[in-house]
């Protein structure tokens, strides 16, 4: 019976660790961390006693029932809808841009037909293929309302100027002609009443799985296991040896208070003057507890440096070149799979990542029922 290695403690591998544990593989996941569930991890804060996310808002969303089905396996989740609001100029807005965003931003009273039309008035028209973050927001909602909300937002967050970034970063730009304030459009959303780390680690708890903390991988690990299952970075797996690809961190900047900060639990500045991008209140994310003290968080994005915790992969020109040459360096593997958000260099949302997992777990154990060769990657990995 092959004996497997998991390096991350994060979603990706505790479902391919809980359904190997469930076919009797004995399986061992290390985190160098002091905690299970990556940057989903959660815990009280002890002053306030606020469930906090340590690593930045998760709200958990999809439309995918049979990812629905397993998180609920394993924990209690409560309906939560992510209402955010963004600051710009002085005034406060709904996001994602919807008919009262419009009518207060242009000082109007349109029926959806007419901000429709409005908004059709302001697009640049003459961009028929837009290839930029930039070109994308002025096609579908014109200058004035891509300065107010994208602009010094975008900058902040990825540190360059929205004309160098992809147009695929801003394709799916919600726009909503009626009064329909929720973040998300998915069928399921909700939140787990016991924070993400609880969740994760009963995915963990099982008599085939070892979980090992404090645990940073080492290169004898190798001759230990038959294989392994690598959810760090994709370029760290090589040690960096052909340069390290390019990602962004957060730095959070926690403050306290009594009673309510905000009103919400996240409004994003969308001015440029403004050093954060956002403030997160934390106790509003669990509006089923109640809280006589505050903790947020603001929220300020940087390049990630070597000690850095990596957040978004870049992702630019030089970056996918980079790529290129390590997906080609791991498809010679043949002791690894690259799973997850860092393994495969991609942003996903944690629905996506659990999918992703539960699509691979289904071949490696078809694979290994028949004694087949495990592949380096279950996803698409064309740069």
């Amino acid at each position: 019976m092959k004996n497997f290695l998991l390096v991350g403690a994060g979603f990706s591998n505790a479902v391919i660790a809980r359904e190997l544990a469930e076919q009797g593989y004995q399986v061992t996941v290390i985190d160098q961390r002091n905690h299970v569930a990556g940057n989903c991890h959660s815990e009280r804060d002890q002053e306030t006693n606020v469930m906090v996310h340590i690593y930045g808002p998760h709200i958990f969303h999809t439309d995918n029932e049979r990812v629905w089905n397993y998180v609920n396996q394993f924990g209690e989740w409560k309906p939560f809808v992510n209402r955010v609001k963004t600051i710009s100029q002085g005034a406060v807005y709904s996001l994602p841009i919807n008919l009262h965003t419009i009518n207060q931003f242009f000082g109007k009273t349109c029926s959806p037909k007419e901000a429709k039309a409005l908004i059709e008035s302001q697009a640049d028209l003459s961009i028929q293929e837009p290839q930029t973050f930039e070109e994308q927001a002025m096609r579908f909602v014109g200058k004035d309302l891509y300065k107010a909300f994208f602009y010094g937002y975008t900058k902040k967050q990825w540190g360059v100027e929205p004309k160098e970034l992809p147009a695929s970063i801003l394709k799916r730009l919600p726009v909503r002609f009626n009064y329909d304030d929720n973040y998300f459009a998915h069928k399921f959303q909700g939140m787990p009443k016991d924070g993400y780390t609880e969740i994760v680690a009963n995915i963990l708890k099982h008599e085939n799985i070892t979980v090992k903390l404090n645990t940073p991988f080492s290169e004898s690990m190798k001759t230990e296991f038959d294989h392994i299952f690598w959810s760090g970075p994709l370029d760290a797996y090589f040690g960096f040896e052909l340069g390290r690809l390019g990602y962004r961190t957060l730095d959070f900047e926690a403050f306290r208070d009594e009673g309510d900060f905000q009103g919400n639990a996240v409004i994003n500045y969308g001015d440029e003057e403004v050093p954060y991008t956002r403030i997160s209140e934390h106790k509003h994310f669990a509006p089923w507890e109640q809280h006589e003290k505050t903790i947020c968080y603001r929220e300020f994005s940087r390049l990630c440096e070597e000690n850095d915790i990596p957040y978004y992969p870049i992702r630019l020109v030089k970056d996918k070149d980079l790529l290129k040459k390590y997906v080609e360096k791991a498809n010679k593997e043949t002791q690894v799979t690259f799973v997850g958000r860092l393994g495969t260099y991609r942003y996903l949302d944690m629905d996506v990542t659990i999918k992703e997992a539960l699509e691979a777990a289904d071949k490696i154990k078809e694979t290994l029922a028949n004694n087949g060769t495990l592949t380096p990657f279950y996803v698409d990995m064309d740069v």
